[in-house]
């Protein structure tokens, strides 16, 4: 087990990301390393890795243009405006903004389904209203990715309702008939236990003071003149605001962010929100906001394709198998924890599911666990490690918006305190609910 490429392609990756070496650099190295412990040549290893960026081509490129729409909202204000509007509701109180931020997270994943898309846009203009309240963007952060991932885990609905179909279609596949309404009736209890995660995050461990450096290098001490003033609502903000709907709109019936994206751009040139010259320089801003983190969602996807190459998942989950020992709870154990190498290592839960349910199903039936009990072992297994991987959208989305000024670690503002608050409870459920269901 310790020789398998997955487990030491994901060690060298976690340990070169905690020391802070660059992530894209971190799964290049990783990605190597798992292909020669699989006995790949490099020459190999690099073929797939590099025909393997694809996966997530669309992803990067949906990056790149929201990035742009970001920035050309920026431009017109209208977000300024709407960081005004929350910093006047929130009345000072920094953990009602915290909670804020995680409700419009939530909302992103089953009310209007647009996933990250709301973050390079809502969460730069609320910076200095975070500063001025002396938040540690660590809860913020924790709370954006409790908004990205509890929803698909607990609720039938959005993108929950794509992973539950997930798990009952592989499930299925595997000689294990469920339906849609039996994921929910278990799931529940790893979405609560992120819930308890939230609140230790916000309530405890992340709610002292603490004090960043504004964009224009000095402590925001209080409210100055023009935070006072009031800005109305112009002809510009009011066309900037159509096109951010627009893109929202042709996402959902398209199916298609960048398409959105798109459209929402041309709205805001064609009515003169934005001019055509300013065009050049909004691009580049967006590429600058987003396009490192389309150039890791690239890199991802590449690194899992050379891990599944290898042949190490499966042979992973069939060497957890063999230490179980009929034991359910040390079953159970083993797992979830592989769940948790496996997802780390290619930043999907969604792409998780379909690996591990082959073995899973068959495995859980033998050593006695209950449809319910598979049903929480595959659905938890799969959630492990979204949150905290240095390579998945749960983390990159939230440091994108947070890091604008680059006050905010990726790996230990993002990645290390979404890991401790929701993987450990995640685990507790997972274990737990294997075992009483």
């Amino acid at each position: 087990m310790l020789t398998n490429p997955v487990i030491l392609s994901v060690l060298v990756m976690s340990i070169l990301c905690l020391l802070k070496l660059n992530v894209i650099l971190s799964l290049l190295i990783a990605a190597l390393v798992g292909g020669l412990a699989a006995g790949m040549p490099i020459a190999d290893t690099m073929k797939v890795l590099i025909g393997g960026m694809g996966g997530n081509s669309e992803t990067a490129l949906s990056y790149i243009l929201l990035g742009a729409l970001a920035a050309a909202i920026h431009t017109t204000g209208v977000a300024e405006i709407l960081a005004k509007k929350i910093s006047g509701w929130v009345k000072g109180k920094g953990i009602i903004l915290v909670g804020i931020i995680a409700i419009v997270s939530i909302f992103s994943q089953n009310l209007i389904p647009v996933h990250i898309a709301f973050i390079p846009i809502l969460i730069p203009p609320l910076i200095m209203v975070m500063n001025k309240l002396k938040i540690d963007r660590r809860a913020v952060a924790c709370a954006l990715t409790f908004g990205l991932k509890a929803p698909y885990v607990a609720l039938p609905v959005g993108f929950g309702l794509m992973f539950h179909n997930i798990i009952r279609d592989e499930m299925i596949a595997n000689g294990m008939p469920v339906v849609t309404g039996d994921i929910w009736r278990v799931m529940w209890l790893p979405g609560l236990s992120m819930v308890i995660g939230l609140l230790i995050a916000i309530l405890f461990t992340y709610r002292k003071p603490r004090e960043y450096v504004d964009l224009e290098g000095e402590v925001d001490k209080g409210t100055s003149k023009e935070t006072e003033v009031i800005i109305k609502m112009n002809r510009t903000h009011w066309v900037s605001l159509i096109g951010a709907v627009s893109a929202l709109v042709i996402q959902i019936k398209f199916e298609s962010l960048p398409l959105g994206a798109i459209v929402s751009l041309a709205i805001m040139v064609i009515f003169g929100a934005i001019r055509w010259k300013d065009i050049d320089s909004i691009i580049n801003s967006g590429i600058g906001m987003m396009g490192f983190i389309a150039f890791v969602m690239l890199a991802a996807s590449g690194y899992g394709a050379v891990l599944r190459e290898t042949g190490g998942v499966q042979a992973l989950v069939e060497g957890a198998a063999g230490l179980m020992g009929g034991s359910k709870l040390i079953a159970a154990s083993i797992m979830v924890l592989v769940g948790l190498i496996i997802t780390i290592g290619i930043g999907t839960s969604f792409g998780t599911i379909p690996i591990i349910a082959a073995i899973y199903v068959p495995l859980a039936s033998i050593i006695g666990f209950s449809i319910p009990a598979t049903i929480i072992l595959i659905g938890t297994a799969a959630a492990l490690g979204d949150a905290g991987s240095p390579a998945s959208d749960s983390t990159l989305g939230p440091t994108a918006g947070l890091n604008v000024d680059g006050k905010h670690d990726h790996i230990w503002d993002t990645c290390v305190p979404t890991f401790i608050h929701y993987n450990i409870p995640l685990l507790i459920a997972g274990i737990l609910g294997a075992m009483i269901f």
